[in-house]
């Protein structure tokens, strides 16, 4: 089964509070963090006021745990209610993963 990626992109109201955001983010990443099967996230700031947050699971199942998560699904409501003008939301199926390094060279995944 392919690894799955969300890709979230949001802009944040101009009346957000960063605090409660930042503690919300906080927790959440401390909820997903743990949970078996998760493997990554990292958040970009881009031009305009746009961030976009990339997370990685192990399968498809993780994913929908997380996402029904009740504390996940009070903040999103939060977030559309007090942190958000907008967002997007994007999962896909990882096709084909490598990385490279200049001291390992390419590496594919076995």
């Amino acid at each position: 089964m392919p690894k799955q990626v969300i890709i979230f992109r949001s802009r944040l109201r101009f009346d957000a509070d960063l605090s409660e955001l930042e503690t919300a983010g906080n927790r959440m990443y401390e909820i997903v963090s743990a949970m078996p099967g998760f493997l990554s996230s990292k958040i970009f700031n881009g031009d305009g006021g746009e961030s976009v947050n990339i997370v990685e699971f192990e399968d498809e199942e993780t994913l929908r745990t997380w996402r029904d998560h009740p504390e996940h699904r009070d903040i999103q409501e939060r977030g559309r209610q007090e942190f958000f003008t907008e967002y997007h939301m994007e999962i896909c199926d990882s096709q084909r993963s490598y990385r490279f390094s200049v001291d390992e060279g390419r590496i594919e995944p076995a």
